[in-house]
């Protein structure tokens, strides 16, 4: 598990633009690849689409990976940590009610990556939606179920 210190050190110099568009990232605790049961990955799915119905955030791509996760968003309300803190917990209860199992889902932390809207987004959606290809989990994209982009 990662120290105090090493999760501080992933907020120092963080900021939240509304209207800004992020590329999230963030561990299953130990990179245990609970999502490999596909059912649990889609509970976090459900909070990425929560996210989007209640204002926070638009999803432009996400893809969610045996062992971690990536999100790319385009920030509408309140603060990166706040809505991963919202996103991590509120999986965490849907996972331990489907599973019926109190278990601790995500490591502490996440990493973010502020684009300029002159970036190819496009190129980045694709890059986070190949993981599963990257990772040889499947031959072709649509093979896997995890993932979309507004682009594809």
């Amino acid at each position: 598990m990662p120290s105090l210190a090493a999760s501080n050190r992933l907020r120092i110099g963080r900021c939240s633009e509304p209207n800004r568009i992020y590329l999230l990232s963030t561990n299953t605790l130990c990179r245990e690849p609970i999502f490999k049961d596909f059912t649990l990955g889609r509970l976090v799915v459900a909070q990425f689409r929560a996210a989007q119905d209640q204002g926070f955030a638009d999803s432009l791509a996400w893809v969610v990976m045996p062992d971690h996760v990536h999100w790319l968003i385009e920030l509408h309300r309140g603060t990166l940590g706040g809505l991963m803190q919202r996103t991590k917990s509120l999986s965490t209860q849907a996972v331990r009610r489907s599973t019926d199992r109190k278990i601790s889902l995500w490591q502490n932390g996440f990493h973010d990556r502020a684009l300029r809207r002159e970036e190819d987004l496009v190129n980045v959606a694709r890059y986070v939606v190949a993981n599963p290809l990257r990772a040889r989990l499947v031959e072709k994209l649509g093979d896997y179920p995890l993932w979309d982009a507004i682009w594809v």
